[in-house]
């Protein structure tokens, strides 16, 4: 029953997303490749953040990260908004699945979603550049537990939201700062020391540092740092979601 119930969910929210890949999956990828040529055109013969390592390369691996995110967020917490707003999220709730089932289903389907577009960034940079690898295990588990926590977020953002105003604040205010002023863009070295400091209270700032040291070697903190961190912070988000579906939070009417 835990298979059947947890893979027809699944299955579902997978579906829901490619049913409409023109704005789930292509849209995402052509912005991704726009930000690369407009800063990568603009900086690369400026700015170097590591000795040996263009500008257009360094951007590559924050551009992936920073697609991943949004778009595993984007996906969790659209659809549980729009199951609220047309009713059918009581059919999911009345049906037998477990908390844990209904998490899971919700936040793996948003990182199929996040991976996906993660992967076509990537493909399409190598038409411009074409980054090393320095460890492949860095960059799949970065890549993933990235899209968990920015799928469990998008989980919260669904069930504390009750229209798409709210879900839409809790995106800009939060997600977008959170993932622009996460490094993609830029090493926090090159910040004044305040808000070098302030970056390091950025959960996305070790997600895309751990991710470009898998590329080039390179990090501002120590990768295991990292890994612990994101690591830690997945934990706790993930039984807090678990807790707010199990209390019903804004989810029984």
């Amino acid at each position: 029953m835990f298979a059947i119930t947890f893979q027809t969910l699944f299955y579902k929210e997978v579906l829901r997303f490619l049913k409409v890949a023109t704005q789930t999956i292509t849209a995402p990828i052509v912005t991704a490749l726009l930000y690369l040529l407009i800063f990568g055109h603009a900086l690369e013969d400026y700015v170097q953040i590591y000795p040996g390592v263009g500008y257009t390369a360094f951007l590559v691996p924050g551009l992936v990260m920073m697609s991943l995110l949004q778009n595993a967020f984007a996906n969790s917490s659209s659809s549980l908004i729009q199951s609220k707003i047309n009713g059918s999220l009581v059919f999911v709730l009345l049906s037998p699945v477990s908390h844990w089932q209904l998490y899971l289903a919700y936040m793996l389907a948003a990182v199929v979603r996040g991976l996906i577009v993660g992967i076509g960034v990537f493909a399409i940079t190598l038409i411009f550049v074409k980054p090393a690898c320095h460890s492949l295990i860095w960059i799949l588990f970065f890549s993933f537990l990235g899209a968990a926590i920015l799928g469990t977020m998008g989980i919260i953002a669904g069930i504390w939201a009750d229209k798409y105003d709210q879900l839409a604040s809790f995106q800009n205010f939060l997600i977008m700062p959170a993932t622009f002023l996460s490094g993609v863009f830029y090493s926090i070295h090159s910040l004044p020391a305040f808000w070098q400091r302030l970056s390091e209270f950025n959960p996305f700032f070790y997600l895309v540092d751990g991710f470009r040291y898998g590329f080039f070697g390179r990090c501002d903190v120590h990768p295991w740092t990292s890994a612990i961190i994101v690591s830690i912070f997945f934990v706790f988000l993930a039984f807090f979601t678990v807790h707010l579906l199990r209390k019903g939070y804004k989810l029984r009417f």
